[in-house]
């Protein structure tokens, strides 16, 4: 069953909310059921990554730990985003390249030399498809989107109760 309905929020979230009244023991029991963020902030880029892709690494994460949205556990996800947008902008070079040789007027009166740029084009359309979806997707799941940041919830400081103005007259 599970992954169906809302999700689960955190035992901190909810008390800063203050729409839901637990029990001292239903608290600690939701409280060690939950993981720590900061059990895990010894976050590292992976060895897979090129040299530039672990400076962009340190840096996302960085921000990512500072707001405690990332743990260790997510930097497989945040390699595979960074992997993902190298190979998205690759594919987008190519493209360019190909759609710019077809148009060119070296190529233009030879037949062959279009069908081959035309099937190169098409390639590249689907191979920068496909490298845009997985990007988005992790960026999506780490919280690089505006539409998923705005899915994040932060606390708010819970209101003060307003003083009852009748409280004075101590009338049951």
């Amino acid at each position: 069953m599970a992954g169906y309905g809302k999700q689960r929020e955190p035992i901190d979230l909810i008390i800063a909310k203050g729409k839901k009244h637990l029990t001292k023991e239903e608290i600690a029991e939701r409280k060690n059921s939950e993981i720590n963020i900061d059990d895990y902030k010894n976050v590292k880029a992976p060895s897979y990554l090129s040299k530039k892709q672990k400076n962009e690494f340190t840096e996302i994460a960085t921000k990512l730990v500072d707001i405690g949205i990332m743990s260790e556990l997510d930097e497989d996800c945040l390699a595979r985003y960074l992997i993902a947008k190298d190979n998205y902008l690759k594919f987008t070079k190519l493209l360019n390249s190909a759609i710019k040789n077809k148009a060119s007027k070296k190529y233009k009166e030879d037949a062959e030399m279009q069908r081959i740029l035309s099937l190169d084009i098409e390639a590249y359309l689907i191979q920068q498809d496909r490298a845009f979806k997985q990007c988005n997707t992790c960026a999506d799941k780490l919280g690089l989107t505006i539409s998923s940041r705005c899915r994040l919830q932060v606390p708010q400081a819970p209101e003060k109760p307003k003083e009852n103005k009748f409280a004075k007259f101590n009338v049951i």
